[in-house]
């Protein structure tokens, strides 16, 4: 599990921001800042990615150098997940992309819910490296059922979970569930509400992001 947090950078200053209450009235800002960490955990996340050497012509001469070859595919879960994505797709822009929607269901008695999903489309993920953006990791329960729900369109050869807050406990859930996944984090946190929500967090992304829903 990689952190961003836990190296200080200025990536800190955008963790900040996005959950600052005065700093969020300001959506553009807030949908810029999680773009901006969705490009550092690009950047961090192509270090493991395959690339081969090349040889590039310039106006002068020729020089060797070595070039990304290995795409991924870069699934965002909507609407939250739209300026995550982006900030990937900032760096990985051959990138192929596939689009779910998943949302919580109603609570039950014991305050539990159920994803509920309605819509995806994807390319074939077979042999691929697979990158699912999600903002907010709470329970890791809509990530879980995204990563299978993406099964149908093949077995990528690693698949990476990107977020900018996760709880602990959902980051618990993701690893003993799927342990072949790999955690790319912009922050950890402690807590869950009795509802799922994180603590301290930053509140409804999709809704700081683009609105408050009816």
């Amino acid at each position: 599990m990689y952190i961003l947090a836990e190296t200080t950078s200025v990536a800190n200053n955008f963790l900040a921001q996005i959950r600052d209450i005065n700093i969020q009235k300001d959506r553009q800002k807030f949908r810029r800042n999680i773009e901006r960490i969705g490009e550092i955990l690009a950047y961090e996340i192509s270090k493991n990615l395959h690339f081969e050497n090349d040889k590039i012509t310039t106006p002068l001469g020729e020089k060797e150098t070595k070039t990304l070859k290995d795409q991924p595919v870069l699934v965002t879960i909507l609407r939250a997940g739209l300026p995550l994505h982006n900030g990937m797709l900032n760096y990985f822009d051959e990138a192929d992309n596939a689009f779910i929607g998943a949302y919580r269901g109603s609570h039950n008695a014991k305050d539990d819910f159920d994803i509920e999903m309605d819509y995806i489309t994807s390319p074939d993920i077979q042999g691929r490296t697979l990158i699912i953006c999600d903002p907010m990791i709470a329970t890791g329960k809509s990530i879980e059922k995204a990563y299978h729900a993406m099964l149908r369109y093949g077995i990528p050869k690693r698949t990476y979970i990107v977020a900018a807050i996760a709880s602990a406990r959902g980051a618990r859930f993701i690893q003993a569930r799927m342990p072949e996944c790999r955690l790319y984090l912009g922050d950890l946190d402690k807590d869950l509400s009795s509802k799922s929500y994180i603590i301290p967090g930053l509140g409804d992304a999709g809704d700081l992001a683009y609105g408050e829903k009816s």
